[in-house]
Protein backbone atom coordinates (compact mmCIF):
# COMPACT_ATOMS: atom_id res chain seq x y z
CA UNK A 1 0.00 0.00 0.00
CA UNK A 2 2.50 2.06 1.13
CA UNK A 3 4.62 1.72 -1.56
CA UNK A 4 2.31 1.90 -4.59
CA UNK A 5 1.41 5.33 -3.00
CA UNK A 6 4.65 6.72 -3.18
CA UNK A 7 5.14 5.51 -6.66
CA UNK A 8 1.83 7.12 -7.30
CA UNK A 9 2.88 10.53 -5.75
CA UNK A 10 6.90 10.72 -7.92
CA UNK A 11 4.66 9.25 -11.02
CA UNK A 12 3.16 13.22 -10.53
CA UNK A 13 5.42 15.30 -12.83
CA UNK A 14 5.05 18.43 -10.69
CA UNK A 15 6.34 16.28 -7.11
CA UNK A 16 9.67 14.89 -8.74
CA UNK A 17 10.73 17.60 -11.32
CA UNK A 18 12.51 20.90 -10.92
CA UNK A 19 10.39 23.50 -12.52
CA UNK A 20 11.56 26.07 -14.61
CA UNK A 21 10.56 28.66 -11.55
CA UNK A 22 13.17 26.74 -9.06
CA UNK A 23 15.74 26.09 -11.74
CA UNK A 24 19.47 27.55 -10.75
CA UNK A 25 20.39 27.08 -14.44
CA UNK A 26 18.27 26.36 -17.25
CA UNK A 27 19.81 22.97 -17.57
CA UNK A 28 18.33 21.66 -14.59
CA UNK A 29 14.52 22.34 -15.88
CA UNK A 30 13.11 19.16 -15.59
CA UNK A 31 15.61 17.24 -13.65
CA UNK A 32 14.34 14.21 -11.75
CA UNK A 33 14.97 14.23 -8.04
CA UNK A 34 14.34 10.87 -6.78
CA UNK A 35 13.58 6.72 -8.08
CA UNK A 36 11.39 4.09 -6.25
CA UNK A 37 11.61 3.89 -2.57
CA UNK A 38 12.72 1.18 -0.01
CA UNK A 39 10.20 0.87 2.74
CA UNK A 40 10.81 -0.77 6.22
CA UNK A 41 8.49 -1.08 8.73
CA UNK A 42 9.86 -1.50 12.46
CA UNK A 43 7.56 -2.53 15.45
CA UNK A 44 7.04 0.73 17.78
CA UNK A 45 7.73 -1.60 20.63
CA UNK A 46 11.18 -2.76 19.45
CA UNK A 47 13.85 -2.57 22.22
CA UNK A 48 16.05 -0.65 20.11
CA UNK A 49 13.85 2.61 20.27
CA UNK A 50 14.85 2.40 24.00
CA UNK A 51 18.30 1.73 23.29
CA UNK A 52 18.40 4.56 21.01
CA UNK A 53 17.00 6.75 23.73
CA UNK A 54 18.69 5.50 27.08
CA UNK A 55 22.67 4.86 25.67
CA UNK A 56 24.55 8.00 26.01
CA UNK A 57 26.72 7.51 22.74
CA UNK A 58 23.59 7.13 20.25
CA UNK A 59 21.31 10.01 20.56
CA UNK A 60 22.31 11.66 23.31
CA UNK A 61 19.20 10.97 25.41
CA UNK A 62 17.19 13.16 23.32
CA UNK A 63 15.68 10.48 21.11
CA UNK A 64 11.97 10.54 21.69
CA UNK A 65 10.60 6.68 21.69
CA UNK A 66 6.93 5.70 18.66
CA UNK A 67 5.06 5.66 21.91
CA UNK A 68 6.06 9.34 22.97
CA UNK A 69 4.83 10.55 19.91
CA UNK A 70 1.74 8.45 19.57
CA UNK A 71 0.27 6.51 22.63
CA UNK A 72 -1.20 3.50 20.28
CA UNK A 73 1.80 3.46 18.21
CA UNK A 74 2.15 -0.31 16.58
CA UNK A 75 4.37 0.83 13.55
CA UNK A 76 7.03 2.83 11.72
CA UNK A 77 7.28 3.23 8.19
CA UNK A 78 10.57 4.37 7.15
CA UNK A 79 11.15 4.98 3.24
CA UNK A 80 14.52 5.40 1.84
CA UNK A 81 14.28 7.41 -1.74
CA UNK A 82 17.48 7.45 -3.69
CA UNK A 83 18.41 9.99 -5.39
CA UNK A 84 18.28 9.89 -9.46
CA UNK A 85 21.91 9.13 -11.43
CA UNK A 86 21.53 12.40 -12.81
CA UNK A 87 22.17 14.12 -8.99
CA UNK A 88 24.39 11.66 -8.30
CA UNK A 89 26.76 12.08 -11.06
CA UNK A 90 26.17 15.64 -11.55
CA UNK A 91 27.95 15.73 -7.66
CA UNK A 92 31.18 14.22 -8.41
CA UNK A 93 32.02 16.58 -11.32
CA UNK A 94 33.50 18.41 -8.75
CA UNK A 95 34.61 17.12 -5.51
CA UNK A 96 35.32 19.98 -3.11
CA UNK A 97 31.71 22.15 -3.54
CA UNK A 98 28.21 20.77 -4.33
CA UNK A 99 26.86 20.78 -7.61
CA UNK A 100 23.38 22.82 -8.91
CA UNK A 101 22.21 19.10 -8.99
CA UNK A 102 23.18 17.67 -5.42
CA UNK A 103 21.78 21.45 -4.26
CA UNK A 104 18.36 20.90 -5.89
CA UNK A 105 18.06 17.37 -4.59
CA UNK A 106 18.73 18.72 -1.04
CA UNK A 107 16.24 21.18 -0.91
CA UNK A 108 13.72 21.20 -2.90
CA UNK A 109 14.25 17.43 -2.81
CA UNK A 110 13.74 17.66 0.95
CA UNK A 111 10.71 20.32 0.24
CA UNK A 112 9.22 16.77 -1.81
CA UNK A 113 10.06 14.78 1.06
CA UNK A 114 8.06 16.54 3.57
CA UNK A 115 4.85 17.31 0.90
CA UNK A 116 5.52 12.83 0.69
CA UNK A 117 5.09 12.35 4.15
CA UNK A 118 2.33 14.75 4.87
CA UNK A 119 0.37 13.41 1.85
CA UNK A 120 0.49 9.28 3.31
CA UNK A 121 0.00 10.70 6.80
CA UNK A 122 -3.49 12.63 5.55
CA UNK A 123 -4.30 9.11 3.78
CA UNK A 124 -3.77 6.77 6.58
CA UNK A 125 -6.02 9.16 8.71
CA UNK A 126 -8.42 9.56 6.07
CA UNK A 127 -8.65 5.82 6.40
CA UNK A 128 -9.19 5.79 9.98
CA UNK A 129 -5.63 5.39 11.21
CA UNK A 130 -3.55 7.55 13.52
CA UNK A 131 -0.12 8.89 11.96
CA UNK A 132 2.20 11.45 13.30
CA UNK A 133 5.24 12.61 11.16
CA UNK A 134 7.77 13.92 13.53
CA UNK A 135 9.14 16.13 10.37
CA UNK A 136 5.84 18.00 10.61
CA UNK A 137 5.50 18.08 14.62
CA UNK A 138 6.63 20.53 17.05
CA UNK A 139 8.37 18.40 19.66
CA UNK A 140 10.62 17.70 16.51
CA UNK A 141 14.06 19.07 17.20
CA UNK A 142 17.31 18.49 14.63
CA UNK A 143 19.78 18.65 16.92
CA UNK A 144 20.80 21.46 20.42
CA UNK A 145 20.39 25.30 19.13
CA UNK A 146 21.33 28.79 20.75
CA UNK A 147 24.93 27.55 21.25
CA UNK A 148 27.87 26.50 19.68
CA UNK A 149 28.21 23.24 18.31
CA UNK A 150 31.75 21.43 19.45
CA UNK A 151 31.32 18.22 19.78
CA UNK A 152 28.96 15.58 18.44
CA UNK A 153 26.77 15.22 21.67
CA UNK A 154 25.77 18.64 20.40
CA UNK A 155 24.17 17.06 17.54
CA UNK A 156 21.10 14.71 19.49
CA UNK A 157 17.76 15.17 18.15
CA UNK A 158 14.50 14.44 19.38
CA UNK A 159 14.04 11.78 15.86
CA UNK A 160 16.94 10.27 13.99
CA UNK A 161 15.51 9.30 10.13
CA UNK A 162 18.86 7.01 10.34
CA UNK A 163 18.26 5.15 13.17
CA UNK A 164 14.84 4.87 12.85
CA UNK A 165 15.73 3.15 9.15
CA UNK A 166 18.14 0.94 10.57
CA UNK A 167 15.33 -0.27 13.16
CA UNK A 168 12.90 -1.07 10.20
CA UNK A 169 15.46 -2.90 8.25
CA UNK A 170 16.39 -0.86 5.71
CA UNK A 171 20.26 -0.51 6.03
CA UNK A 172 23.31 -0.45 8.36
CA UNK A 173 25.39 2.99 8.93
CA UNK A 174 28.91 3.22 6.95
CA UNK A 175 32.02 5.29 8.02
CA UNK A 176 30.32 8.86 7.46
CA UNK A 177 27.58 7.96 9.58
CA UNK A 178 24.96 7.75 6.24
CA UNK A 179 22.83 4.60 6.22
CA UNK A 180 23.91 2.03 3.46
CA UNK A 181 20.83 0.64 1.81
CA UNK A 182 20.20 -2.17 -0.86
CA UNK A 183 20.18 0.82 -3.41
CA UNK A 184 22.64 2.68 -1.27
CA UNK A 185 23.60 5.86 0.81
CA UNK A 186 22.83 8.38 -2.01
CA UNK A 187 19.53 10.02 -1.14
CA UNK A 188 16.97 10.69 1.89
CA UNK A 189 14.80 9.48 4.73
CA UNK A 190 11.46 10.36 6.09
CA UNK A 191 9.86 8.24 8.85
CA UNK A 192 5.66 7.92 10.15
CA UNK A 193 4.67 6.68 13.22
CA UNK A 194 1.04 5.11 13.04
CA UNK A 195 -1.28 2.34 14.72
CA UNK A 196 -1.66 0.75 11.95
CA UNK A 197 -0.83 -2.99 12.08
CA UNK A 198 1.85 -4.02 9.08
CA UNK A 199 4.22 -7.02 9.35
CA UNK A 200 7.66 -5.99 10.37
CA UNK A 201 10.67 -5.96 8.37
CA UNK A 202 13.01 -8.22 9.30
CA UNK A 203 16.63 -7.24 9.98
CA UNK A 204 19.44 -8.79 7.97
CA UNK A 205 21.74 -7.72 9.48
CA UNK A 206 23.36 -8.02 12.90
CA UNK A 207 26.33 -5.34 13.08
CA UNK A 208 25.75 -1.34 13.38
CA UNK A 209 28.36 -1.55 10.55
CA UNK A 210 27.59 -4.61 8.37
CA UNK A 211 27.01 -2.82 4.95
CA UNK A 212 30.33 -0.91 5.34
CA UNK A 213 33.54 -2.82 3.74
CA UNK A 214 35.78 0.59 5.43
CA UNK A 215 37.37 1.22 2.47
CA UNK A 216 37.45 4.61 3.25
CA UNK A 217 36.79 6.36 0.17
CA UNK A 218 34.08 8.74 2.19
CA UNK A 219 37.53 9.71 4.00
CA UNK A 220 39.46 11.04 1.08
CA UNK A 221 36.05 12.50 -0.82
CA UNK A 222 35.22 14.70 2.52
CA UNK A 223 36.24 18.75 1.87
CA UNK A 224 35.87 18.88 5.46
CA UNK A 225 38.17 16.17 6.64
CA UNK A 226 34.96 15.26 8.73
CA UNK A 227 35.67 11.57 8.89
CA UNK A 228 38.31 9.21 9.71
CA UNK A 229 39.38 5.67 10.59
CA UNK A 230 40.07 6.63 13.84
CA UNK A 231 37.01 8.73 15.19
CA UNK A 232 34.33 8.30 12.69
CA UNK A 233 32.25 11.43 11.70
CA UNK A 234 33.28 14.52 13.38
CA UNK A 235 29.80 16.63 13.46
CA UNK A 236 31.05 19.73 14.12
CA UNK A 237 33.40 19.56 10.88
CA UNK A 238 30.78 18.91 8.89
CA UNK A 239 28.16 21.67 10.07
CA UNK A 240 30.86 23.96 9.78
CA UNK A 241 31.36 23.28 5.94
CA UNK A 242 27.56 22.97 5.62
CA UNK A 243 27.21 26.39 7.05
CA UNK A 244 29.83 27.61 4.54
CA UNK A 245 27.68 26.33 1.37
CA UNK A 246 24.67 28.15 3.09
CA UNK A 247 26.38 31.09 2.49
CA UNK A 248 27.68 30.57 -1.08
CA UNK A 249 24.62 29.00 -2.30
CA UNK A 250 21.97 30.60 -0.27
CA UNK A 251 19.10 29.53 0.09
CA UNK A 252 20.45 25.95 -0.23
CA UNK A 253 22.79 24.09 1.81
CA UNK A 254 24.59 20.61 0.84
CA UNK A 255 27.52 18.94 0.59
CA UNK A 256 27.33 14.94 0.08
CA UNK A 257 30.95 13.94 -1.25
CA UNK A 258 31.04 11.38 0.83
CA UNK A 259 27.63 9.82 -1.03
CA UNK A 260 28.85 9.73 -4.37
CA UNK A 261 32.37 8.18 -6.23
CA UNK A 262 32.12 5.53 -3.33
CA UNK A 263 31.64 1.98 -3.48
CA UNK A 264 28.14 2.24 -1.24
CA UNK A 265 26.71 4.98 -3.70
CA UNK A 266 23.93 3.08 -4.93
CA UNK A 267 24.30 -0.59 -3.58
CA UNK A 268 25.10 -2.38 -0.36
CA UNK A 269 28.77 -3.63 -1.08
CA UNK A 270 28.67 -6.08 1.34
CA UNK A 271 25.87 -7.95 -1.03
Amino acid sequence: MIEKLIIDFLDNPTNNIINQEEAITECMIGLKIFDAPLVGYADANDDLFSRYQDESDITYHRFMKPKQWLQDATTVISVFMPFTKEIKQGNQRNMKTPSGEWLHGRFEGQKMLNKLAKHLRDILIDDGYKCVYPGDDNRYDGGIKDKEKTKNSDYGGTWSERHVAYAAGLGTFGLSRGLITQKGVAGRFISLITNMEHEITERKYDGVYDYCNMCGECVVNCPANAISFDTGKDHAKCSKFLDWTYKEYYPRSACGKCQVSVQCESCNPAG
